[in-house]
């Protein structure tokens, strides 16, 4: 009985080639692993006109032989014989995104210059057209020297055809010649020539599309044009918001006087109003603030602008010895680290995955935005400094870029002392550009509202419980602060013997604890110590950033938000990084340059304030 011969499908990803190889095979496939890697392999049986029987490998998504990831590795190894257990594949079934075309074709050019059977796949025809491309299968033929079969392979189009492809390559690959190797320059021209002959004809729109990405993608123009955008984003989150967030303020100060209005005192009206109304409300405020932040963030991701940011910051992650493949782990952290650490599986250098995880706290997450707005409410004058330039967005905007900034430091530094190496290669698929749907905005942003409802009513409130019950026993003597009688008062006396230094006073050394449960609790932390050390009801109802104002000096609030710039993320981002660095050495690595860098700048901002008089 003869050997079973095999095709493997090759190409970029995101070219098809999944879909073509499940509709190819339908049923009859299996998958397993590679041997040594943990890296999927699917194969399967396709029957041909001739009535042969083939083995169809669908290999990993690779843009080129030079592997940098063990998904690329296994597709070099696989097309060149070496993988265990593998014989070399007899046809390789080029497979090439038809409304990509000159970026698949740069692979493709290396995959035909073995010189072993090959027919290109032109899959996703559809898509170009719809995109207003027209293109030449014949030309592209012509240009490559391999059979070119148009596919749709999740509409079933072309697989006959197809078949019939792989099958004559098998009687024609004794006449196959190899092609003069390129290198990736030479490639890169030679591919966009090649497109250049193949399109007959671009609609307004893909003209449109290729005119702006000329704009952002700009080495000059696109960084400007992106930061532009994150200032506007920063102004919104503060002259948009300030309506809806003082009618939570107001909503949940009209609940605390009903509560005091129809209540006898007691511990169960003081839980109600200093412990879930004080504390956990103090937090939802900050609801509006959130929403508009991600509605920003997913109209950039619904459109293609994203990717092009990342493209733009990939250039900037180079100098500091990352990878591009970093930024979007690091993307994800301005939401929550936790996602963003997890998300640095796909970086293949184990330093380079190491450097992200460790500076991935740096970035600013949406559990840091209520511990600011309270600050800049309290202390920054809502005051324009220019047309639709507003003194507090203005202020969120640089600490947003402190947390870039400070994470680029200590990256550089990383990678240059305890993760030493050299940046990696980066290549990104630009996906096209498009009118975002209303409905999935509205599904984006409803979730991530309950996702920071759900914290305030569970991780906050549960912190918040436990700090007002060690606030308010024992019960303080008549004419004693409540807070110096209390069990929380002698746990922030400690404390504050190390932080007294930096300019923090007795209720921040106390609510930084419970901040390490979840951001946003130093707020509510903040909210229950002074409506349970109030003086009077008066006083209780007053709102947070008003109590800050009159208690803080700006030296403090200053120190205060350069704390949080650089502190520590929340146990949750501590118990991933242990979980994905296989050990406790890393995290608390991480938690001691952390706490250094927090406790440092805040002190080193408290002194210069105080210094210059502020």
């Amino acid at each position: 009985m003869s050997e079973i011969r095999t095709v493997a499908l090759v190409g970029n990803p995101n070219s098809g080639k999944s879909a073509l190889f499940n509709k190819l095979t339908g049923a009859r496939q299996k998958i397993a692993n590679y041997p040594g890697v943990t890296v999927e392999r699917k194969a399967g049986r396709i029957a041909l006109p001739s009535g042969a029987q083939v083995e169809l490998l669908d290999l990993p998504g690779s843009y080129a032989f030079d592997a940098a990831s063990p998904d690329e590795e296994v597709t070099r190894k696989v097309v060149f014989g070496e993988q265990e257990g593998q014989r070399q594949p007899d046809v390789l079934v080029l497979v090439i995104d038809a409304a990509n075309l000159e970026q698949h074709l740069v692979f493709a050019q290396e995959v035909i210059a073995l010189g072993r059977p090959t027919v290109v796949a032109l899959n996703m025809i559809d898509l170009a057209e719809r995109d207003g491309l027209t293109l030449d299968p014949a030309a592209l033929s012509n240009a490559l020297g391999v059979p070119v079969v148009p596919t749709v392979a999740v509409r079933r189009r072309g697989l006959e055809e197809l078949a019939s492809a792989i099958d004559s390559a098998h009687a024609n690959e004794d006449i196959i010649q190899p092609r003069p190797a390129l290198d990736q320059t030479e490639r890169r021209l030679e591919a966009r020539n090649i497109a250049k002959g193949v399109i007959l004809s671009k609609s307004a729109r893909h003209t449109i599309e290729s005119g702006l990405d000329r704009v952002f993608l700009n080495p000059w123009f696109g960084p400007v044009i992106l930061f532009g955008l994150l200032f506007v984003i920063f102004q919104a989150v503060f002259a948009w918001a300030t309506p809806f967030a003082d009618a939570l303020d107001g909503a949940a100060g009209a609940a605390s006087d009903a509560l005091v209005a129809n209540m006898a005192p007691g511990l169960v009206r003081d839980f109600l109003t200093e412990g879930v109304i004080a504390g956990v409300g103090s937090v939802v405020v900050f609801l509006p603030q959130i929403v508009i932040l991600f509605a920003f963030i997913l109209l950039m991701e619904a459109t293609g602008y994203m990717a092009r940011a990342a493209f733009l910051m990939d250039r900037l992650m180079a100098r500091v010895g990352l990878s591009g493949r970093s930024f979007i782990p690091l993307l994800s952290s301005f939401a929550c680290a936790i996602p963003g650490i997890m998300a640095t599986r796909s970086i293949s250098d184990p330093k380079d995955r190491l450097t992200t995880i460790l500076i991935a706290p740096l970035m600013t997450c949406s559990a840091r935005l209520p511990v600011y707005a309270v600050i800049i409410a309290a202390f920054i004058p809502n005051t324009s400094i220019g047309p639709g330039i507003g003194l507090q967005g203005l202020v969120l905007f640089v600490l947003y870029v402190a947390g870039i900034v400070g994470a680029m430091v200590v990256a550089l530094i990383l990678r240059r002392s305890v993760t030493k190496g050299d940046a990696s290669g980066f290549i990104m698929e630009m996906p096209r550009y498009q009118l975002p749907r209303l409905r999935d905005l509205a599904i984006g942003l409803w979730q991530r509202a309950w996702v920071f409802l759900r914290r305030a009513g569970t991780i906050i409130f549960a912190a918040t419980v436990v700090l007002w019950l060690l606030l308010s026993f024992p019960k303080a003597e008549p004419g004693e602060s409540q807070l110096d009688a209390s069990i929380a008062g002698t746990v922030a006396d400690g404390l504050h013997v190390v932080l007294e230094p930096i300019g923090f006073n007795r209720e921040i050394s106390l609510a930084i604890i419970p901040a390490m449960a979840a951001r946003e609790v130093a707020v509510a932390s903040l909210a229950t110590t002074y409506a349970v050390d109030a003086d009077d009801e008066e006083a209780e109802a007053e709102g947070l950033a008003a109590t800050l104002s009159a208690r803080w000096s700006l030296p403090t609030a200053l120190a205060f938000l350069a704390w949080f710039v650089f502190a520590p993320q929340c146990l949750s981002t501590i118990a991933v990084a242990r979980r994905e660095t296989n050990g406790w050495k890393w995290p608390m690595f991480m938690l001691g340059y952390l706490f250094a860098l927090a406790y440092l700048t805040a002190g080193a901002t408290f002194w210069i304030a105080t210094w210059a008089g502020l």
